[in-house]
């Protein structure tokens, strides 16, 4: 059993405000509390500098206190463990999660999201002071991951994971009258490429929309799923991928709808016009019925926003 390091200090009465910055501060760390003015740290926890700052800080301001290190027999330790007991707030995060795990899916993506990140973001926090951590953990990181794949299924299910494979320029030529494939159900990153095949790829495509991806046409060119000739790579979405592989990167217009596709997809870096993409493709889907159709109106809007960026393009401005 590795010492503790131990904070012994008492303040002032009238320093509440320190008082309460201190302990906050011993509280984040982790701190067990021995007795009252007694607060103790594994040696080697990430917070352990926090005590002598503390320390510093209490003298400071007129309190006494003191750092040591303690030695521990083997049979204090079930005492001691009682100090770090983390149960109760791993209980607390589990029933977060369970709450969260029903409200996932009338959320929408963006929240759901957002829902489930500062989930992980607080299980990492309560893991890193968790010194002696055991089933109540293993409990909580199984209910996180249960969270993380009902969120999935509501609403990535099926999409593409990045594929590993570098990127090389491709002969137009050989992709021209091509039946073009991906799966049904069109949204953002799949509308925005079929627009980019048929208006700067293949201009005579035709596309096939799939139930499955392994019903795909002998000869069709595949895009959007796992194991197709155009899908997700490294950070970029198949949008980004395709004009990739096209040179059509230089096109500053093209690269500004990328950036609005990659947000919507994937997430990352705000950019100014997807909320307002997502918008007009959402209304262009509560409109129609079938992929045909609702292909036929994105690249409407898309054939807009593309005007739209090209004066600012050409005067620099995006």
């Amino acid at each position: 059993m590795k010492p503790l390091h131990a904070l012994v200090m008492s303040l002032p009465a009238h320093r509440s405000t320190t008082r309460m910055r201190v302990w906050r501060a011993l509280k984040d760390t982790g701190c067990g509390v021995l007795r009252d003015g007694v607060y103790v740290l594994p040696a080697g926890a990430a917070g352990g500098a926090v005590l002598a700052d503390m320390e510093g800080e209490i003298k400071s301001a007129g309190g006494f206190a003191m750092t040591m290190e303690l030695k521990i027999k083997a049979r204090e330790l079930p005492e001691l463990r009682k100090l770090f007991d983390r149960s109760a707030d791993y209980g607390a995060l589990v029933r977060r999660i369970g709450a969260a795990n029903t409200a996932l899916p009338r959320l929408g993506a963006r929240k759901a999201k957002t829902e489930v990140a500062r989930l992980k973001r607080s299980f990492e926090e309560l893991s890193a002071i968790d010194f002696f951590p055991g089933q109540a953990r293993k409990q909580a990181a199984h209910a996180l991951a249960a969270c993380e794949q009902r969120f999935r299924e509501a609403y990535y299910e099926g999409e593409p994971r990045p594929a590993r494979k570098r990127l090389r320029q491709l002969d137009r030529s050989r992709y021209q009258k091509r039946v073009w494939a991906t799966r049904k159900n069109l949204w953002v990153d799949r509308l925005a490429s079929a627009w980019l095949i048929k208006r700067f790829i293949d201009p005579a495509a035709k596309f096939a929309w799939l139930e499955h991806p392994r019903e795909r046409p002998a000869r069709a060119v595949g895009f959007d799923f796992d194991g197709a000739e155009f899908t997700h790579a490294g950070n970029r979405v198949t949008f980004e991928v395709l004009a990739a592989s096209f040179g059509l990167e230089g096109d500053p217009a093209l690269a500004a709808i990328g950036a609005a596709v990659h947000f919507l997809d994937i997430g990352g870096i705000p950019v100014a016009d997807a909320r307002g993409l997502e918008t007009m493709l959402k209304g262009a889907k509560e409109k129609t019925r079938g992929d045909d159709a609702l292909l036929a109106e994105a690249m409407r809007v898309l054939d807009l926003l593309y005007s739209a960026y090209r004066p600012k393009a050409a005067s620099g401005t995006i």
